[in-house]
């Protein structure tokens, strides 16, 4: 068997420490975390210390001189940058200069003008590409696009015929009990918590109906104050394949629900996120035009499988080395960039009443 491919992790925070170390400790067969980078010291032994359990090796590396000394070790082909949003392009950017393949942590941008910064960030790639040999990966983590339930239930959608409506309610739970609550980046700028979360809703969307959102309508409003404006999102939203749709979302519920459903002439497809004899999963549902119904439960898996996929693409890449090699294209930087263009375009509707907004194509 090959070694496993040495990788190291930009950022040390919440989502790094209770997710990327020990989903990554479940593919150590394949990958072997070589370091560990934050700003400050103190912080970058705290996620070490975590991944010392799964990864005996790992190094600690902070500031200036830490990152210089990661780009400089050619034993580690690939990164994940897992920062706050608004600083991860231009990381990701910094390592894709130096040859080394980076799967960046979702939102694809998070600002005011999210898609003009994203469109940018690929022409620059682009460049980069062309003075390099060999074309680094710039992967986009987002989960959903990995999940079974989204998997299997883009399978049954030719089973309900032709589409006649689409709804996603997405009521989350971002309240002072979540560990994101109090985070720093959702709240200063406008539709922090509705672009960071409301991504994933999109993809999932994207992901069942196989087409992209072509406009949006929608009014948006601040209720709980405890979050930053806009904590709600109502919009109406047309499909290139001419269905139309609706998208709720609530960003704190004290219920919460989230589904997406998708009607068709011969039946309905109905995927909706819950647990099962303790495990959390989606449960996907397809009701037919004979009154009959058949549900599967799928546990969570996707971030497990996203970071699998992108260290194969990693370790394929090196091996073809000058021979183009293609990355899976569900985790391009391309198809987060999609999600963001939707949810920013719901939230410029809202700021102009419901207006009709085109969404940005990517």
């Amino acid at each position: 068997m090959a070694n496993p491919t040495q990788i190291a992790i930009i950022g040390a925070g919440i989502f790094v420490r209770s997710q990327y170390i020990p989903r990554l400790s479940e593919i150590s067969d394949l990958v072997a975390v070589k370091a560990i980078w934050s700003r400050t010291e103190e912080s970058a032994r705290g996620a070490v210390e975590i991944a010392r359990k799964y990864f005996p090796q790992v190094e600690c590396k902070w500031g200036e001189k830490g990152f210089h000394d990661l780009i400089l070790d050619d034993s580690i082909p690939a990164v994940a940058v897992v920062l706050a949003a608004q600083a991860q392009v231009d990381m990701s950017l910094k390592l894709l200069k130096t040859g080394k393949h980076v799967l960046q942590e979702k939102p694809a941008a998070a600002c005011k003008f999210a898609t003009s910064e994203i469109e940018i960030a690929i022409s620059t790639y682009n460049s980069i590409c062309a003075n390099l040999s060999d074309q680094p990966i710039w992967a986009l983590a987002e989960n959903y696009r990995f999940e079974p339930a989204f998997i299997e239930g883009k399978k049954l959608l030719a089973d309900i015929g032709d589409m006649m409506s689409v709804q996603v309610i997405a009521e989350g739970s971002i309240n002072s009990s979540n560990p994101y609550f109090s985070s720093a980046w959702r709240r200063n700028f406008t539709g922090g918590f509705l672009l960071d979360t409301g991504v994933h809703f999109v993809a999932g969307l994207r992901m069942l109906v196989g087409c992209e959102v072509l406009s949006v309508s929608a009014m948006t409003s601040h209720v709980d104050r405890t979050l930053p404006p806009p904590d709600i999102i109502s919009s109406n939203f047309q499909l290139e394949n001419g269905c139309s749709g609706v998208f709720a979302m609530v960003v704190s519920s004290k219920s919460p629900k989230i589904f997406w459903r998708v009607v068709g002439l011969k039946g309905t497809l109905h995927v909706e996120r819950g647990n099962q004899d303790g495990r959390h999963g989606y449960l996907v549902s397809l009701y037919g035009d004979d009154g009959l119904s058949k549900s599967t439960f799928y546990s969570f898996n996707g971030v497990t499988e996203e970071l699998k996929t992108f260290i194969h693409d990693v370790s394929q890449a090196t091996l073809k080395k000058g021979n183009g090699y293609e990355a899976e294209p569900r985790c391009s930087f391309v198809e987060g960039a999609r999600d963001v263009a939707v949810i920013e375009a719901m939230l410029e509707s809202g700021m102009n009443h419901g207006a009709l907004v085109h969404v940005k194509r990517f």
